[in-house]
């Protein structure tokens, strides 16, 4: 059974291996999610390169884009036969690329072939499969055809639903603007689970600190942070000593643990940026913590850079 009380967004280049990898570190419950990945990609690419992870992330779900149930049943068998914890189908990116695709948020609007993409999966793997949503598109927001939407997906098997608490405009903004200028309402979504308390919802959107959380836990099954996780990762660690009484390490003896698994990486050809890229926040508000991030940007992209680099920013770090 999957703890689902909090969860990390898939963010497309962000959630990455090594950003996970990292997060875990800090958080040994959160449900972590991949980008993400497109069946097209699967299908006719390097699926070992997309869907290969560290035996640390776990629990891990693979997020699919796509709109052809049995293409999307052949990825969620790949993912199933790779270890992952969930396959979670993506009805919420309103990217102009995801919707020329015809997935991600367009999909609200097509919610029989929704519940045919749900009920392919299901019938291929024996582990969860989940849909993450939003409130609504466009002009069609209203909380009637948001229910209708759960409603038909759920009775093809879907048990839970993580809902972005803000529509999508397909048109006209840009994927950065749909996450901040429709307004957040939180209220449907309680509304949704008071409708189907059969049903697990997690809310996602605007959650950013403990107290955020402590007000919507009361009103949903989990909640899933988007980029706070990711700007201000060390959040993690407050999460977890507030719901799961784990005492956080330093922010230095998180670094420490990652290194060896940064040598590692060098060795199999990364690049040290590739994994630097994703600390730089470790250190927000803190003290040198724009000396961490300075040292880090000034030389991690040396072809030549090693782990060194991360504890020599450490060293410029401490001394402001």
């Amino acid at each position: 059974m999957i703890n689902r009380l909090i969860s990390i967004a898939p963010m497309m280049e962000w959630t990455d291996r090594h950003d996970r990898y990292f997060l875990r570190l800090m958080s040994p419950h959160a449900l972590l999610y991949t980008e993400m990945v497109t069946t097209g990609a699967l299908i006719h690419g390097d699926y070992k390169r997309f869907l290969s992870f560290h035996p640390l992330e776990h629990p891990l779900a693979l997020q699919l884009g796509g709109s052809v149930p049995e293409q999307l049943a052949h990825c969620a068998e790949l993912g199933e036969g790779f270890g992952y914890d969930e396959i979670n189908l993506n009805v919420g990116c309103p990217s102009n690329r995801v919707q020329s695709g015809r997935f991600g948020a367009c999909l609200m609007r097509e919610p029989l072939l929704v519940a045919d993409c749900i009920a392919a999966m299901k019938n291929k793997v024996n582990i969860p499969v989940t849909v993450k949503c939003r409130i609504g598109v466009d002009n069609e927001d209203s909380y009637e055809l948001l229910h209708s939407f759960i409603s038909l997906v759920a009775q093809a098997g879907c048990q839970v639903f993580i809902i972005h608490a803000r529509k999508a405009w397909l048109h006209g903004l840009s994927p950065k603007q749909n996450r901040e200028i429709p307004p957040l309402r939180y209220d449907m979504v309680h509304r949704v689970k008071r409708d189907f308390p059969h049903l697990t919802i997690i809310m996602n959107g605007g959650i950013k600190t403990v107290a955020d959380m402590d007000n919507q836990l009361p009103h949903v099954d989990g909640i899933m942070i988007g980029r706070e996780a990711y700007t201000n990762p060390y959040l993690l660690t407050e999460i977890e000593e507030r719901y799961f009484s784990i005492l956080p390490r330093s922010r230095e003896e998180i670094i420490h643990q990652l290194i060896p698994y940064v040598e590692l990486q060098l060795k199999n050809n990364i690049k040290l940026s590739s994994i630097t890229r994703h600390i730089l926040g470790l250190f927000q508000a803190q003290k040198g913590g724009k000396a961490w991030r300075r040292y880090l940007s000034e030389h991690a992209n040396d072809p030549k850079a090693n782990a060194c680099v991360i504890l020599e920013a450490l060293k410029k770090r401490e001394m402001k």
